[in-house]
């Protein structure tokens, strides 16, 4: 399936052909040559335009039977990002009540529609609707701590107060005023090995990890806002910085045991469904069946599998390490190759052979 985000095919071609590293992560270059994908910026020899198919994601571009570039290495989260995301991150961090107009990118060398399909495609959203959010989350922290109305209106970028509070209640579902006493989840990115993630923290833990090509995932925001009652909002949190620390270890194989606190409100059933994914060791799988006799439930692998796949906290909720009775792997929301990829990671299946 082809992403109505990407950009042209020539306009494709032509940022392969020049290596435009201001396009990495906007699409993936499959070579039917030599069944490899690479970045836009890899500096590998050029092939004939008619030997190249084009794929939104790096997940699509496996499954489609190609493999990772060496020279490029486009499953490196540190290689996928372009160079200018995180420096144009860092300058909305520093001000983030500040409104970053399309000239201001282009006087910094960015073109405004490269910088909004990257949003879109990674994020979800486009680099300006970010940027209203941040300002939205700073100002409600702002008045969390006190400060007036007056104050989150005009130091962060809103043209008046009826702006303001049509934002506000947009977003949060009611007036400014509940702000003051009121958690909101931070809304945030996690890059990985397998893929950027999704990640979602109030004051308590964490209450959401999910990768972010999931179809599901609008779902799931839907439901995580209603379950908590809280609006969902660009921001950090110590348990955000947390889960990344924790997670790079996990990945370098430094860690097998993540101590995030974790938030995972849901029905009696699918928590007791959780609850049990939580009692499954590192290096470990559990059958469907196997699961649903350890929660109570003797019979209820059907019931299991449902629950497991509303799991909304991937990798410290293990949903990855239940398999099928006869081994195979089952499902999974994030894709099976990510799910093999981290029992691979784990111990608990042997890894396969990859050039």
């Amino acid at each position: 399936m082809k992403s109505s985000q990407m950009p042209s095919r020539e306009e494709m071609l032509r940022a392969l052909m020049t290596e435009d590293e201001t396009c990495d992560g906007l699409f993936y270059a499959g070579v039917t040559t030599t069944l490899i994908f690479c970045r836009p910026g890899c500096p590998a020899r050029k092939p004939k335009p008619e030997h190249v198919e084009f794929y939104p994601t790096a997940r699509e571009a496996l499954f489609a039977g190609f493999r990772p570039c060496k020279r490029c290495h486009p499953m490196d989260p540190r290689r996928n990002a372009p160079d200018w995301l995180a420096p144009l991150l860092a300058r909305v961090e520093a001000e983030p009540g500040r409104r970053l107009r399309d000239q201001e990118l282009r006087e910094t060398g960015l073109e405004p529609a490269t910088v909004r399909r990257y949003f879109l495609k990674t994020y979800g959203l486009t680099f300006q609707a970010f940027c209203r959010a941040r300002r939205l989350a700073s100002a409600f922290g702002d008045l969390r701590r006190g400060r007036s109305i007056d104050d989150a209106v005009f130091e962060h970028g809103w043209g008046s107060h009826s702006g303001f509070r049509d934002a506000f209640a947009k977003a949060v579902g009611a007036a400014p005023g509940v702000a003051r006493s009121g958690d909101y989840v931070r809304l945030a990115w996690v890059e990985t090995p397998l893929g950027p993630m999704a990640a979602g923290a109030t004051e308590q833990g964490l209450c959401l990890l999910e990768f972010t090509d999931r179809r599901m995932m609008e779902a799931q925001l839907d439901t995580l806002k209603r379950r908590l009652g809280l609006p969902l909002l660009p921001g950090e949190s110590p348990i955000l910085d947390q889960t990344r620390r924790e997670l790079g270890e996990y990945f370098e194989g430094k860690r097998g045991k993540l101590e995030v606190p974790l938030v995972y409100p849901g029905t009696e059933f699918q928590t007791r469904v959780w609850n049990g994914l939580l009692q499954i060791p590192f290096g470990e799988t559990r059958s469907y069946a196997q699961l649903a006799t350890e929660v109570g439930v003797p019979g209820g692998a059907r019931a299991v599998g449902h629950a497991n796949g509303l799991n909304r906290i991937a990798i410290l909720i293990p949903c990855h390490r239940i398999t099928n009775a006869n081994g195979d792997l089952g499902g999974y929301g994030g894709g099976l190759w990510r799910k093999l990829r981290l029992l691979e990671a784990e111990g608990a299946v042997r890894p396969t052979n990859a050039d």
